[in-house]
């Protein structure tokens, strides 16, 4: 005991990420570096986050309208088909990245310093998503007050917002049903009450003139950013208490919708009309695209949300299992939301006289025109576009939360010194920015704003980042290595499948989804309004400006390094010396003694002497090192 009292003690380092330099050597050997990072504090926090966040309002009104489009019940075979592909593979790599490393859309690029670019285009395109999707639920609160009266504003003309073109779209009974309506030559009051009121579209004249701030837009959406900035305060630990409500709601909602939908009159008109396949639609490509295109953005891969989401798990939390509950949930969600939206649309048609081709609408004009229309036919009204409402408002909310958690995470990972102790007045400071930049979706021409945002801010350029992670992660860094990596972590190696996609079926099927959305280009266009070449030309910049990072970070990564070019290019592309877990007794094999200050010559020793005995997971690392092992002695 006096030998060791009398030798001098070698402190050990904090972990370059976090730490600053004049702050080492003042932790413990014991010390669990990830717990000032954070972690999920209940078991079903992640689970029910990546719900929330796949299942959003695409799949209230997208979904339904892409399925009776494209074939009806055919449409499910090439949706199904583009989900094996493309959305479960991609989804469980995006989810291994994040768990493995322990690091946000930035900092986990350690894997290849050469495509942190990719990480910065993530930002980028997440960051103006979030502006614009956080003017959607501004809409929704506004609906949702609106909602709270004993009549529908929207249910009626009479208006001062109505014109001589308002028609109440409300069939007239006779002895044989409801005679007709010509819809062609008039305006329902939902409509105007949407365009004329709420958006008060006729106070600009086009993009370039979006006219003046409308206060009560503007309230609403400050109340969404306060609601958002409130429940990522203290980042997972509070967002993900907040969605055992929101991600699991919606769902009494929409089984709430779904049972008063289907006994409603006409009902199975609008859902016979949903789900009758019309499978010669499957000799067209375009339904396979469309197939591919819901898929993808359903899931949000490419976002960074589920590599976030991923990063603040434990090492060995089972994401495989939890890859096909989410992904399988999320399909089965799209299609339950397509039987109560189009239940109701079929009981709206029978009371109009109008084939369901004639009501059904797609993106806001289902949501903030036909629907509520439809609501106003119900008895207690009131009570059923409240609930509409409220349901869009918490599919809503999981969404943003992923978004602003998404670049907070990945800012704070690369400042941890400075921001992580500040993490909730840098979140304040972010939800206020965004605010201030979504004012001008605020005003009389802001529709038009959002449009370009929603077609230009994650269209081709968010198809290039994915592309460029899936061949960085299985091409550069090495698709054995990354199995491996799996391996240690779950406890076995991906099979053929995931191989395959990852390899080759993947990156084609998202390479074929670029290339038609290039060819099948089409200009903006809200309405009868054509938006002007200088807007097209600002969308296209800012597609294309998320592309133009991943070779600007390469250029910088070659430009840290030494040697010639080719040299350079060797060491930017190898993995971080860092790289690989973040706790010391998870790192075995290759990523033994990598950490900075590291004194353990086996991390298994650290976790014995901190846990006692080895579980199967200890086994794994074991077997993973004696693979290792094997392959070194092979190539000597």
């Amino acid at each position: 005991m006096k030998k060791l009292q009398g030798a001098p003690q070698r402190k050990p380092i904090t972990p370059d990420l976090l730490m600053t330099p004049s702050d080492q050597g003042d932790v413990d050997l014991d010390v669990d570096f990830a717990a000032d990072r954070g972690n999920w504090t209940g078991k079903l926090d992640f689970l029910l986050s990546c719900i929330g966040y796949c299942v959003g309002l695409g799949n209230v009104w997208r979904f339904p309208y892409r399925a009776y489009t494209n074939g009806g019940g055919a449409f499910l075979v090439p949706y199904f088909l583009m989900l094996a592909i493309c959305g479960i593979p991609l989804f469980f790599l995006e989810l291994s990245l994040g768990q493995f490393s322990s690091l946000g859309p930035l900092a986990v690029w350690k894997i290849s310093p050469l495509f942190k670019g990719a990480g910065a285009a993530m930002l980028l395109i997440v960051g103006l998503v979030a502006i614009y999707y956080n003017m959607i639920i501004a809409y929704v609160l506004f609906y949702l007050f609106a909602s709270l009266t004993s009549n529908l504003p929207w249910e009626h003309c009479g208006n001062w917002w109505n014109t001589d073109l308002c028609l109440e779209h409300r069939g007239s009974k006779g002895g044989n049903g409801a005679l007709p309506l010509n819809l062609t030559s008039t305006v329902s009051p939902s409509e105007e009450y949407w365009s004329r009121y709420v958006l008060h579209i006729q106070g600009s004249q086009g993009i370039g003139s979006p006219g003046e701030i409308r206060w009560n837009l503007c309230l609403c959406l400050l109340l969404a950013w306060v609601i958002v900035f409130l429940c990522i305060l203290k980042g997972v630990k509070s967002s993900g208490k907040v969605v055992y409500f929101t991600a699991t709601f919606p769902y009494l909602i929409l089984l709430m919708l779904l049972v008063r939908g289907v006994t409603l009159p006409g009902a199975w008109k609008g859902i016979q009309f949903y789900l009758t396949p019309q499978f010669h639609h499957l000799l067209s490509s375009k339904v396979w695209i469309e197939a591919a295109l819901q898929i993808f953005y359903s899931l949000g891969v490419g976002f960074g949300g589920l590599l976030t989401f991923a990063s603040y798990n434990t090492f060995h939390q089972n994401i495989y299992r939890d890859t096909f509950i989410v992904t399988l949930g999320n399909a089965v969600t799209s299609i339950l939301a397509g039987f109560a939206i189009f239940s109701v649309l079929g009981y709206m048609s029978q009371e109009l006289g109008v084939p369901v081709d004639q009501v059904a609408k797609a993106g806001p004009g289902l949501a903030f025109v036909v629907y509520p229309q439809a609501m106003t036919m119900l008895p207690l009204s009131p009570f059923w576009s409240f609930l509409f409402f409220f349901m869009l408002l918490t599919l809503g909310l999981d969404s943003q939360f992923a978004f602003l958690e998404t670049i907070v995470t990945a800012v704070t990972d690369e400042f941890p010194y400075y921001l992580r102790p500040k993490k909730a007045v840098f979140s304040g400071l972010i939800c206020v920015a965004m605010y201030l930049m979504g004012l001008v979706l605020t005003t009389d021409g802001g529709m038009y704003w959002l449009v370009l945002l929603d077609d230009y801010s994650a269209s081709f350029g968010l198809m290039v980042v994915v592309i460029t992670t899936c061949l960085a992660v299985t091409r550069v860094y090495g698709i054995q290595r990354f199995c491996r990596d799996i391996h240690m972590m779950l406890g076995f190696k991906p099979g053929l499948y995931f191989r395959a996609c990852w390899l080759f079926l993947s990156p084609a099927t998202l390479l074929a989804l670029l290339v038609y959305s290039i060819v099948k280009y089409q200009p903006s266009e809200y309405g009868s309004y054509r938006f002007p070449a200088w807007a097209e030309l600002l969308g296209i910049l800012m597609g294309l400006l998320s592309c133009l990072m991943i070779p600007a970070g390469m250029l910088v990564a070659v430009l840290r390094e030494e040697g010639s070019l080719w040299e350079r290019l060797q060491q930017a592309s190898r993995p971080a010396m860092d790289w690989g877990p973040s706790l010391e007794e998870n790192r075995t094999g290759m990523y033994v003694a990598t950490l900075a200050g590291s004194q353990s010559p086996k991390p298994l020793m650290v976790h014995m002497r901190k846990y006692g005995g080895i579980t199967s997971f200890e086994n794994t690392a074991i077997e993973v090192d004696r693979e290792i092992a094997e392959e070194e002695e092979s190539m000597m």
